[in-house]
């Protein structure tokens, strides 16, 4: 029987990585198996989630053209309203953007590099653009390079970044370079700026996603973030260009994972540009140009 879902299988050394270009994109394992054990640097895609094709189940997905959510699904761009699809209900807003939920194109391919590419054309997100993902494993580090291109005649407001998922245990910590926060309302929209925790700084003790429950943005992120599990000796170091100014931290209660997403946008940062702010990380891109970062994960084990 044919596989429903083809996986991509990249390897260097004894670290693997898996992806599935027809799930959005998403990384589905990246794995380090070293002196007879083996450790899931991102929480692996399930079987379900693989026949689903959900890219909410895998390992991490690609997020553009911005990143998390846009209020009520809706912004204003330079006198121009633009409506989104309402894309995850019962939420009234739009999240994500579209290529978390769309095939992606193998363009290049050899054993331990991988690039995919999405093409959007023009519709209720009125801007053509186009999408690159390049995947770049060693043993020692994997290194994805995202890129997109505005395809269209007018300038374009976009976002974009990457949202692992990371396995969950009970004494994981999270730190991170990061700014203020936005606190958020009950549909986790931001409302106000509020100091970060202090265990969440990289000179802090480490957040554990057990003990503190967060689904909000960091602004003025650094470009690093580390997160440790005492359990298994390890540790991930996250890297990212100065693009990615956003980092979003999800530590769901009750759940057995926790995502830390490197974005260039924060939430919301659409309509938080229109309203004047600066610090939204919104970029803006005339026919034509490009804007590209990396973020490398560099795994280290005791």
């Amino acid at each position: 029987m044919q596989n429903p879902t083809p996986v991509v299988e990249l390897q260097a050394g004894s670290t693997r990585l898996a992806v599935a270009p027809e799930i959005g994109g998403s990384i589905t394992r990246y794995a380090t198996e070293r002196a007879g054990r083996t450790v899931e640097w991102m929480r692996p895609a399930s079987t379900d989630a693989l026949a689903a094709r959900s890219a909410g189940g895998t390992a991490s997905f690609p997020l553009v053209p911005f990143s998390n959510r846009i209020r009520d699904a809706r912004f204003r761009f330079r006198g121009r309203e633009v409506r989104l699809a309402r894309n995850f209900p019962p939420e009234p807003h739009a999240i994500h953007g579209h290529g978390w939920r769309a095939p992606w194109a193998v363009v290049d391919r050899s054993e331990a590099r991988l690039t995919l590419e999405y093409r959007h054309p023009a519709g209720d997100w009125p801007w053509a653009y186009v999408a690159q993902q390049a995947f770049d494993l060693s043993d020692e580090r994997l290194r994805v390079r995202f890129a997109v291109t505005n395809e269209a005649a007018d300038p374009m407001p976009v976002g974009f970044g990457l949202h692992p998922y990371f396995v969950r245990t009970p004494r994981a910590l999270v730190r991170a370079d990061v700014g203020p926060m936005w606190e958020a309302d009950e549909n986790v929209m931001p409302v106000r700026i509020v100091p970060p925790p202090p265990q969440l700084l990289l000179r802090g003790a480490g957040l554990n996603p057990d003990v503190t429950a967060l689904d909000n943005n960091f602004t003025r992120f650094g470009g690093r973030a580390v997160i440790e599990w005492p359990e298994w000796r390890a540790r991930l170091r996250i890297d990212a260009d100065p693009v990615y100014a956003c980092l979003v931290v999800y530590t769901p209660a009750g759940r057995d994972f926790f995502c830390v997403e490197p974005a260039t946008n924060c939430i919301d940062g659409f309509n938080l540009a229109e309203d004047g702010r600066t610090d939204t990380g919104l970029v803006v891109l005339d026919p034509g140009d490009t804007a590209a970062g990396d973020v490398t994960f560099t795994p280290e084990l005791a």
